[in-house]
């Protein structure tokens, strides 16, 4: 779960445990700001805030928890698009992050990063690619940053490997008639490490019941914990 803008004490018993899937969170400081959140079924061995930035980490943007030989995240990349300030610090973070990825994949566990990305990658992942050549979340340093992780550090577009289709979409603006029509952007992913990234069997976006102004990206693994 990102951008869950809670706070601890903002949360019943319901929203700590969903089932038998216990809640591990990562809240701002700013209240009613940013947060992410993972639920799982089975005890993680170990659960860490952060990656170690001073200046985003207070913003509630990272959590991991480590499954015997895998590791799953959940990740909230900033914005960039209310402010030239917020552009920069999106700009930072992933300058930042990067390093961080590098050191994951150099770690030798399985990594499984799920999380609002804010980035389309490619023109097949956004309806209006042409008028948004400009804009954050589409800009060519943004893409290219993308292409690096899957080039470079080499990690996996995980839905991607299973589905290549076009107009599939996990965000809409809430202007207008984007939902109904279908006008979005793919800027929900989980980036694997190649071996369990192969063990992905199942892809979904769901569409069934609208949320927010995102879709939650589901991903089988036939992984054993």
């Amino acid at each position: 779960m990102q951008e869950v803008k809670a706070q601890l004490d903002d949360l019943d018993d319901c929203m700590k445990t969903l089932g038998r899937a216990r809640g591990h969170f990562h809240f701002a400081d700013k209240k009613g700001y940013s947060g992410v959140g993972l639920y799982a079924a089975r005890k993680p061995r170990q659960v860490r805030t952060g990656f170690g930035s001073a200046e985003f980490d207070s913003e509630g943007r990272y959590i991991e928890a480590d499954f015997g030989t895998y590791t799953v995240i959940s990740l909230y990349v900033p914005s960039g698009s209310s402010s030239e300030e917020r552009s920069r610090a999106k700009f930072e973070f992933m300058t930042q992050f990067k390093r961080h990825l590098l050191e994951l994949k150099a770690s030798g566990r399985e990594i499984i990063l799920c999380g609002d990305w804010n980035v389309a990658h490619k023109e097949i992942d956004l309806k209006n690619w042409r008028s948004n050549r400009k804009n954050s979340g589409f800009l060519p340093e943004e893409r290219l940053w993308l292409t690096e992780i899957f080039d470079q550090v080499g990690f996996v577009d995980v839905f991607r490997r299973l589905d290549d289709r076009a107009e599939q979409y996990t965000w809409w603006s809430n202007r207008g008639q984007a939902w109904v029509n279908n006008v979005g952007w793919r800027l929900d992913y989980q980036i694997a490490t190649p071996a369990i990234a192969q063990k992905a069997r199942r892809v979904e976006i769901f569409k069934a019941q609208r949320f927010s102004d995102h879709a939650a990206l589901i991903v089988d693994y036939a992984v054993r914990a």
